[in-house]
């Protein structure tokens, strides 16, 4: 049966959904949903690229900047804890750069928690060493080392909300076709929003994201010692909840094509919305994780040294021009374009305010 059909006869059953409700079928349903459908959904074959995708030298990055952290914490035994590993070539690339470290790799663990049956499959074919699976940062023992996401949030199911008179909450409901429908918000939306001191003008349309407030008190819990490193698109409250951003920020990825409708060709494309970094750090601080530093992936990589090793990489191209080439892409892409658009937040816990290199800029 189609996934829309199955959504359909939920509503038509129990009456209305959330919009929340509505994405997380869309995304997670069983064997139906985007992330669990038996079919390529990232790289050229797919609908969008991620950063590891495009070269090792990103995940080589985030492994250079994780081996000082190593240091930090006087080269203790290190975990990395990953969610949402994708097709897990991010880990892939971390442990390939850290093996050059001896000392450091015999001591390491790398664990994955990941949500979609069929990435997880995917992840065993071709992860062995050195990595576990898990469903539950609480089937983990406590965390000495960094819990990673690359590109996760934004994938989280979200409330989306429209102020009128009041603060309402958007429902989808059927007849003949999707329809959006308003109710008023649930006392827990309205006091997200005040908590984060953002008052919308009447007509401004956003979303509201808390599902990670949970994902970070799990977090908060079972960091021991060490940072959680976030790197997404989106950005602070101020600009979120800025005028420009009145329609909200939830966009759809179809084969490599972007568009607003999260209706269409449901189970099929990517449903997505910007990160709030502002509630991040709020909440992160309420759940012991203090902020080091937000910065732009751009900032991040040049930090690292990720031009010089870039070139590296590619210098045993037997075409010059071929190489060039492929420099100036993957600095545009990685360095101008997705740099610009994608944010670095790294936030500590049980550790002193130490220098990051990720943070230089």
């Amino acid at each position: 049966m189609l996934l829309s059909k199955i959504i359909i006869q939920k509503i038509q059953k129990e009456g209305a959904i959330s919009f929340h409700d509505f994405m997380e079928m869309s995304l997670y349903y069983p064997a139906l949903g985007y992330y669990n459908a038996l079919k390529i959904t990232i790289g050229k074959e797919g609908d969008f690229y991620t950063s590891p995708h495009l070269t090792s030298a990103f995940g080589a990055m985030i492994a250079r900047q994780i081996e000082q952290m190593w240091r930090i914490i006087d080269e203790e035994a290190f975990t990395i804890v990953e969610y949402g590993a994708g097709t897990g070539i991010l880990c892939h690339d971390i442990l390939d750069y850290l093996k050059s470290n001896k000392k450091l790799y015999d001591g390491l663990c790398y664990r994955i928690i990941e949500k979609s049956a069929v990435m997880k499959q995917r992840q065993q074919t071709h992860l062995h060493e050195k990595v576990s699976w898990h469903n539950s940062i609480h089937e983990i023992p406590a965390i000495t080392g960094c819990v990673l996401s690359n590109e996760l949030i934004d994938n989280f199911s979200v409330h989306q909300v429209v102020m009128e008179e009041d603060l309402m909450e958007v429902f989808v409901g059927y007849n003949n076709g999707f329809v959006e429908l308003l109710q008023p918000a649930s006392k827990v939306l309205k006091e997200y929003m005040a908590e984060l001191d953002v008052q919308l003008p009447k007509g401004f349309r956003t979303e509201i994201n808390l599902e990670v407030q949970e994902w970070l008190k799990e977090i908060g819990v079972s960091l021991k010692k060490g940072w959680l490193l976030t790197i997404d698109y989106g950005c602070s409250s101020a600009e979120l909840y800025s005028q420009r951003r009145n329609c909200g920020t939830v966009v759809c990825y179809n084969q490599h094509q972007v568009n607003e409708n999260p209706y269409h060709d449901i189970g099929k494309q990517d449903i997505t919305a910007h990160v709030n970094f502002s509630a991040l750090c709020h909440w992160g601080l309420k759940n012991g994780l203090t902020c080091c530093g937000l910065t732009t992936q751009t900032h991040f990589l040049v930090a690292l040294g990720f031009k010089d090793y870039l070139i590296k990489t590619i210098d045993q191209e037997n075409d010059i021009m071929k190489m060039v080439k492929k420099e100036a892409f993957l600095s545009y892409t990685l360095l101008v374009d997705m740099g610009n658009k994608f944010k670095v937040l790294m936030q500590r816990k049980g550790i002193g305010p130490q220098p990051l290199l990720g943070l230089k800029f």
